[in-house]
This record gives C-alpha cells, sequence and structure tokens, in this order.
C-alpha cells in the first residue's frame, strides 16, 4: 500500500536534505511536487489543498531555515501533519457496558463486510473476549452459510436463523441468544447493495433501534479510492457510523482513500485489511502507517506480528539452542513456518527501516516460492541430516534434490546460508539473544 506515494515523497526528500540551505524557493518547489504526489494518489483534493497550505505555513518558518539539517526537518513536518491528517492516534473499539456488546457492520456489497466480520471476530476474540456472529444477509444467495464456514473456522459461535427471513427479528434474536449462552460481544454482518438506497437504510436504521449497538462500523473498499470516502459520508449522514474499517488495502498501491477519510468525514480508520486470511486484520494506527508512507519502516507491528507468532517457551528453548550453538536445520524449517505466519514477505521489508532505500532491493519483488524450496528441502532429510548438516554428503545431496524437487545446487546453495547463518548466531551478544524473548527473528 502507498508504494507508488512512498517512491515520489522518497525522491521530493532526497533533493531537500542533498540542499545545505533551504530558501523558501526550495521549500515551495517541494510542496509542488508533494502536491502532485498526492493528487496521484487519489488524495481528496480538498484535503491536499489544506495539507499542502499548512505544511508551507510550518515549512517556511525560521525554525527550519536555521536548522542544522533543514531538510529532515521538513520531512518531520510531513511526517507529523500525516499523522494528524489520519486521526492522531489509533481508535480503540468501544464495547460499552451491555453484554454482549452488538458491533455492526455495514458497507455496500462486495465490500468484504463479510470475510471482515470473522477477521473482527478473531482479533476480538485474541483480546480474550467471547465472541459469536450473525448473518443480517437475508437476500445475498449462501451469504449466510459462509460467514457460518468462516466462523466456525476460528470458534466462534454463530447464531443459525435458520428458516427466518427477517434480517431485524435474526439481530433481535441473535442478540437475545448471546445473552442466554454467555457471549460478550456479537459482531452484526448485514446486507449491502450495488448503491445505497431507501430499503437498505431503512432496514439497517431499524436494526440499529433495535440492538442499540456499541459500534458501527463502515466497511470500505478501498480500491474504489475516493467513491469509498463519499459513501461512508453518505452513510453517516443516514445512519450515523463510528468508524471504519478499509479493506483490500494490500491491493492498493495508492491509498489516497485512508489519507482522506478522517479529513472528510470525521470518523476514524480504526481496523484495516491487509489480505485474504483470517488473520489479515490489524489496528490502523495514524503514526506507524505514516512511518511506513514516507519509507521509515514500521518495527512496532514487525515486532507485534512476531510476537503473535511465537509464544514464550518456543522463544526460551530457541534461546536455548542458540546459547549452546545448537540451532539445526529443524529448527531453521520451524522460523521459516513462523516467518511465513507473519504475512508476506513484501510487507514485512516494508516494515523495515531503510529497506526501500537499498538500491539492489528497489522493484524486486521477495520470492516466496524460496521459502516453499527450503522447507521442501529440509522436508526431504532424514532426522538425523536435520540435527547434524555434516552427514549430509555428495551422494544423500543427491537424494535429498531428487525428494524435494530441486537441484542438488539449491541443496548446496540452503546449506550454505545455514552454514553462514550459524556463525552469526554465534556471534549474537546476550543482549541480542534477549530480543528473541520480545518476538524478534534471528533473522
Amino acid at each position: 500500500m502507498f508504494e507508488s506515494l512512498t517512491e515520489k515523497l522518497d525522491g521530493v526528500f532526497k533533493k531537500l536534505r542533498a540542499r545545505g540551505r533551504l530558501n523558501e524557493e526550495n521549500i515551495q518547489a517541494a510542496l509542488k511536487e508533494i502536491r502532485m504526489a498526492l493528487l496521484e494518489a487519489d488524495v481528496n483534493f480538498r484535503v491536499v489543498r489544506d495539507f499542502i497550505e499548512d505544511i508551507r505555513s510550518r515549512a517556511v518558518g525560521q525554525e527550519v531555515v536555521d536548522s542544522i539539517t533543514p531538510g529532515q526537518q521538513v520531512v518531520k513536518i510531513v511526517h507529523d501533519r500525516l499523522v494528524e491528517l489520519m486521526g492522531g492516534v489509533s481508535s480503540q473499539l468501544k464495547f460499552g457496558s451491555r453484554i454482549p456488546a452488538p458491533i455492526m457492520l455495514v458497507g455496500l456489497q462486495g465490500c468484504g463486510k463479510t470475510t471482515t466480520a470473522v477477521k473482527l471476530a478473531k482479533l476480538v476474540a485474541s483480546q480474550g473476549k467471547r465472541v459469536t456472529l450473525v448473518s443480517a444477509d437475508v437476500y445475498r444467495p449462501a451469504a449466510r452459510e459462509q460467514l457460518k464456514v468462516l466462523g466456525e473456522q476460528i470458534g466462534a459461535g454463530i447464531y443459525a436463523a435458520e428458516g427466518m427471513q427477517d434480517p431485524v427479528d435474526i439481530c433481535v434474536r441473535a442478540v437475545e441468544a448471546a445473552r442466554r449462552d454467555g457471549y460478550e460481544v456479537i459482531i452484526v454482518d448485514t446486507a449491502g447493495r450495488l448503491a445505497i438506497d431507501s430499503q437498505m437504510m431503512d432496514e439497517l436504521k431499524q436494526i440499529k433501534a433495535q440492538i442499540h449497538p456499541a459500534e458501527i462500523l463502515f466497511v470500505a473498499d478501498a480500491m474504489t479510492g475516493q467513491d469509498a470516502v463519499n459513501v461512508a459520508g453518505r452513510f453517516d449522514e443516514l445512519l450515523g457510523i463510528d468508524g471504519v474499517i478499509m479493506t483490500k488495502m494490500d491491493g492498493d498501491a495508492r491509498g489516497g482513500a485512508a489519507l482522506s477519510l478522517k479529513a472528510v468525514i470525521g470518523k476514524p480508520i480504526k481496523f484495516v485489511g491487509v489480505g485474504e486470511k483470517i488473520d489479515a486484520l490489524e489496528v490502523f494506527h495514524p503514526e506507524r502507517m505514516a512511518s511506513r508512507i514516507l519509507g521509515m519502516g514500521d518495527v512496532l507491528s514487525l515486532v507485534e506480528k512476531a510476537q503473535a507468532t511465537m509464544d514464550e517457551k518456543e522463544a526460551k528453548d530457541l534461546e536455548q539452542k542458540l546459547r549452546k550453538n545448537e540451532f539445526s536445520l529443524a529448527d531453521f524449517r520451524n522460523q521459516l513456518n513462523q516467518i511465513k505466519k507473519m504475512g508476506p514477505l513484501q510487507d514485512l521489508l516494508g516494515m523495515i527501516p531503510g529497506m526501500n532505500k537499498i538500491k539492489s532491493l528497489q522493484n524486486m519483488t521477495p520470492d516466496e516460492g524460496e521459502l516453499v524450496r527450503v522447507a521442501a528441502i529440509i522436508d526431504s532429510m532424514t532426522v538425523k541430516e536435520r540435527h547434524n548438516y555434516l552427514l549430509i554428503d555428495g551422494s544423500r545431496r543427491k537424494r535429498i534434490a531428487r525428494g524435494s524437487g530441486t537441484t542438488v545446487q539449491d541443496v548446496n546453495r540452503l546449506l550454505k546460508n545455514y552454514v553462514e547463518m550459524r556463525k552469526m548466531m554465534k556471534r549474537m551478544t546476550k543482549g541480542g539473544i534477549k530480543s528473541l524473548r520480545r518476538g524478534h527473528f534471528p533473522f
């Protein structure tokens, strides 16, 4: 996400940093390029106008002109203003005092409400709350069946509503059932339409009046750009929403809707969908997103992903193996599994500060297939070979290559990289090993 915008802004800031001194003319030229980059990223033109004017008033001040590193100072101003533009701080989900707390998802057809409902249920459940789901979509074929199948995958409760056709009645009864069964949160997946119409809005208003949701979240498709912002504004006007979940952010390299939404309708983005997997829903952090847009990485999110995929016991076991230099190919295989759980390699690289500035990595898409090949090679080894790589002689390498559908050269390259990694780990400081307990991976 924001790939094109990040690239253009990086070019602007590179020019600014190259100048020893800045004057109003330099800054005006940079602001013109920033303005074009934002417009090309599909940011609302009024938002761009106000954004640029605010940056100009801050950047031409004495503080920047007299700064030892004026270019960096302008970057900081842009960063801070981006954070403000996206809401300043992350907005928490409010459950209120009622049990169960109804969370109502609304939006147009095709925006991803049903899958988002399940993703949100998984995220809420990870906070220790008992969650159930209900589909109020009686119009789309198999909508309720889709929610049931996905909900069962994460172990959430499901209100079946068999034989019922009144969406309002379904929601009322689902809330009553959730209360009886001891659920703390109920997520309501409502029906969508291809466009806003009075029938849909009347139905949503009735559901709202009957179940009194703790939150109404509008699900917006980031791929639709400014249309998503306009529709969100209309829903807020007619129904009243508390926040937005922006889906398909992984497929929108421009990201203009995310930058425009808070400024245009005054409602925060609370979550972003960053993939098709059930766990691909993240809390939206304006400061972290601003850092990623400016190519500064997002180390906090990277660490959180690592912590979520590696428990304390695994980290301690790995620490002991590293201390004793017993990190085997079997351990290497386990770590590859952990990395795959963290998400696409392209996204992980984007969270590492400065990665976008390494020329050898620019315009290069990480080969996800390489992880599959490495795993296949290790899986083709015997248990003894995985725990003692020195046993793997020429004939064994040929056998492993045949068994994994790879070449002897692939096997040799894996073993060479593994040996280099062991050497690196042997040199790790005590502090570096301790960092594993906080969720950091050694590679």
